[in-house]
């Protein structure tokens, strides 16, 4: 298992981290002792980063890692948990939640703790607010946090402006072959590099659609290349490949997967793809692009937009819906839309001005594409939901 160094601390991390979302089942639950089990042969084959978060599995996933660590396996590895803003309202709450993680975790420190899900700097200013930052740096005096960092799903500008809102021990983002504009994106992954903080990578497979929902031309494109790989293998060749990209996450669910991407890990060193692998990538973007619905290249001249809409957000997740088959895409569209934010930045946002498609280089009928979305993604009872959720959480 290869091995990158963590730039601000000296940490030494495996390249392929374990996601604690996507557990082995057995009729329809969690299956807790092979789930143990493969956490534990994670550890002998030297994966020492484990990511996990208050309501993953329903709330289970940071109980099952903290039974899978005792008998000596913690002090081999570092744990990376997550503080839900959507659930704090006050200082006393997060408090709460995290004493529940610790006793969950059965441990007396966490290594890497991270706001989960930030989306704009309204949203870490409100934490700020009630004290957490402050709260969080006491406790890394203590040592009872070891590194304070973000979970970000939003706009490349929201992540920027996040960014350089806090001194941040490191950062995770979404990337992958598909993302090299959508989200924090490529820039976002260098502009963390260049400020010295560690980046680590989650959906590197997209919840795994980049591996078993790809179109039958990008498969034949992959089989095309003389060495044979998986779908999931060229895919993490290509995070790896990145020298900015300290950890990649991967929600390995069985014992096969596991296999395939220790032996993958054990030799993607980065700038290590050669230029005929990297055709490779370009002639399979080439395909993802030409079959979505939306000609839109992220290329984000369009932005930005007067009355906030985040246009190519908008197009990513509506292309997404249908070219990779994806069922969650209203859960997406909300989450990457800023549902939570103060600022939403949903198609319906759109007051039809028109000065976006003077500037798009694809010639998209941007109005028009907007219209089609907000029809097609948006809907009352999410709305009501979120209205709701936003007052709770006293986000005007």
């Amino acid at each position: 298992m290869l091995k990158r160094l963590n730039i601000k601390n000296g940490d030494e991390l495996s390249i392929l981290g374990f996601g604690c979302m996507r557990f082995p089942t057995k009729n329809g639950s969690i299956d807790e002792e092979r789930s143990i089990a493969l956490i534990r042969e994670c550890i002998h084959k030297g994966i020492n980063y484990f990511d996990t978060a208050y309501f993953y599995n329903g709330g289970k996933s940071e109980s099952i890692l903290g039974k899978a660590l005792q008998g000596g396996y913690r002090e081999k590895v570092k744990i990376a948990t997550k503080l839900p803003p959507f659930m704090v309202k006050k200082l006393d709450g997060a408090k709460s939640i995290f004493a529940t993680q610790l006793k969950k975790l059965q441990t007396d420190y966490i290594d890497y703790y991270l706001l989960h899900m930030l989306q704009d700097k309204a949203g870490f200013e409100r934490l700020n607010n009630l004290g957490i930052i402050e709260w969080l740096e006491e406790l890394k005096k203590e040592g009872i946090i070891r590194n304070i960092g973000f979970s970000f799903h939003g706009s490349r500008n929201d992540f920027e402006e996040i960014l350089k809102s806090y001194s941040w021990d490191f950062c995770q983002i979404q990337y992958n072959y598909m993302d090299v504009n959508n989200q924090a994106g490529k820039y976002g992954l260098q502009l963390a590099h260049s400020m010295g903080i560690p980046v680590i990578v989650m959906e590197p497979l997209r919840g795994g659609r980049l591996a078993d929902k790809l179109p039958k031309e990008v498969i034949s494109e992959f089989k095309s290349y003389s060495e044979k790989r998986s779908p999931a293998e060229w895919a993490l060749r290509w995070v790896w490949n990145h020298p900015e990209v300290t950890v990649v996450l991967s929600g390995m669910s069985d014992e096969k997967q596991l296999e395939e991407n220790v032996k993958t890990a054990s030799d993607a060193i980065p700038n290590s793809l050669s230029e005929e692998e990297l055709k490779v990538f370009d002639r399979v973007m080439d395909i993802m692009h030409r079959k979505t619905k939306v000609p839109c290249t992220g290329c984000s001249y369009c932005m930005p937009c007067p009355f906030g809409v985040n246009i190519p957000a908008c197009f990513s997740v509506y292309n997404d819906k249908y070219l990779l088959n994806e069922k969650s895409s209203k859960i997406i569209y909300y989450r990457t839309l800023g549902g939570l934010s103060k600022q939403p930045a949903y198609a319906s946002v759109c007051k039809g001005c028109g000065k976006c498609e003077s500037k798009c280089p694809q010639h998209i009928e941007i109005r028009k594409e907007l219209g089609k979305i907000k029809k097609e993604m948006e809907d009352f009872i999410t709305n009501t939901a979120l209205k709701i959720a936003r007052k709770y959480m006293k986000i005007s």
